[in-house]
């Protein structure tokens, strides 16, 4: 069997407050043209459908159409539901979608049953393993009085009952939104109570292969235990990962063979460093751009100053202080403090430097002229 692992779409996704939806439909676009050049029979997407429990219409329609080309290429499809995900929304449709081979799990199930598929050597059968809090499993499994399990636990115990539901001797493919511990996150992962934390992967033993998302970047997390990481950068942190998804082949015995594809990108998200001079000075680019500036003066404007070349300019920040022009947080400036403490600590909080005898000089000067002028009104 032919497959293709896929995970972390986060349909609807903004970032920095720039819509990514035209980007997803392009990648999505790149996503098929890989499933007809390698003649994919199922398709899995492990996780995080949508970026948030209430997506936007676009973000909806977007996967409506995907699911109908889906349909169209008459291929097998195992979705399961990630932390992002409304598990109630996301869950719509999917009795009917079975009908078509599209298989949806976003939620535990009292008695969990395997997908069971079948290609020229005969039954496979899937795990949907849906992200949960141990929670969830206490209250469908367990008296209330019963002792909290840990998400190691919560997770083991979901996963036996599932395996019990398959004979003997025959292949097996777990698919799962969940952290494995010991794998690195980036900033667009968020952390989460329930899978989101972390569990060994020790407790997916006897499975020929486990489909995982929730960490964005491809790679390994045990024997035949593989992210596929998401199909698009979403954060500036995940600048440099390389995007795609995992092609798997299963031949009659369970031997698994794992190949990453890359996917070319709409526009790519890139961080750009230097000096305000040098950086004015480049020829323009179509990437989504964060700028750090090596300069240690504040310069006004910059951001602005520099869309020449790069209109599209998400974030901004300096190297000696690297706060984004768009962070929010909250800092305490003493607003009952003299106006010359007030603009030192601005000053400090802007350029990482505290001012010197020289600048707070030219400020006193300037604000001596403009009491001046006011009490002349």
């Amino acid at each position: 069997m032919k497959l293709l692992h896929t995970a972390d779409w986060h349909l609807g996704k903004t970032l920095k407050r720039q819509s990514l939806i035209d980007d997803q439909k392009f990648i999505i676009d790149e996503i098929f043209r890989v499933i007809d050049k390698r003649n994919v029979d199922t398709v899995i997407i492990a996780g995080d459908v949508y970026d948030r429990a209430v997506p936007s219409v676009e973000a909806v329609n977007l996967f409506d159409e995907t699911l109908t080309k889906f349909v169209e290429r008459n291929l097998q499809v195992l979705i399961i539901a990630g932390n992002h995900d409304s598990a109630a929304r996301l869950n719509f449709g999917s009795k009917l979608f079975e009908s078509k081979k599209i298989f949806i799990a976003t939620r535990v199930e009292k008695n969990p049953k395997p997908v069971k598929l079948e290609d020229d050597f005969g039954e496979i059968y899937f795990s949907l393993i849906p992200f949960f809090d141990s929670g969830d499993i206490h209250a469908k499994f367990f008296d209330e009085d019963a002792e909290p399990l840990s998400t190691e636990e919560a997770t083991k115990f979901y996963l036996d009952k599932v395996r019990q539901e398959i004979p003997d001797g025959k292949r097996r493919i777990a698919v799962a939104h969940a952290f494995i511990s010991g794998v690195t996150k980036t900033e667009s992962v968020r952390d989460i109570v329930g899978c989101a934390e972390g569990i060994s992967a020790e407790i997916f033993s006897g499975y020929n292969y486990v489909a995982l998302g929730h960490i964005h970047g491809p790679r390994s997390a045990g024997k035949n235990l593989r992210y596929s990481g998401s199909p698009l950068k979403y954060s500036f942190d995940e600048a440099d990962q390389e995007k795609g998804v995992t092609f798997v082949e299963i031949d009659g015995a369970g031997n698994v063979t794992t190949e990453n594809i890359s996917l070319p990108p709409r526009r790519n998200v890139v961080v750009v460093k230097g000096s305000f001079a040098e950086l004015l000075k480049r020829s323009p680019i179509d990437d989504y751009a964060q700028i750090i500036l090596t300069d240690e003066i504040f310069i006004p404007e910059a951001a602005d100053r520099l869309r020449a070349a790069f209109p599209h300019l998400l974030d901004f920040k300096y190297e000696k202080h690297l706060t984004s022009y768009e962070d929010n947080d909250e800092t305490d400036f003493r607003k009952d403090a003299p106006i010359a403490e007030q603009f030192a600590n601005f000053f400090n909080y802007m350029t990482g430097n505290d001012l010197n005898a020289e600048e707070r000089a030219a400020f006193e000067e300037i604000l001596l002229e403009v009491e001046h002028g006011e009490a002349e009104k």
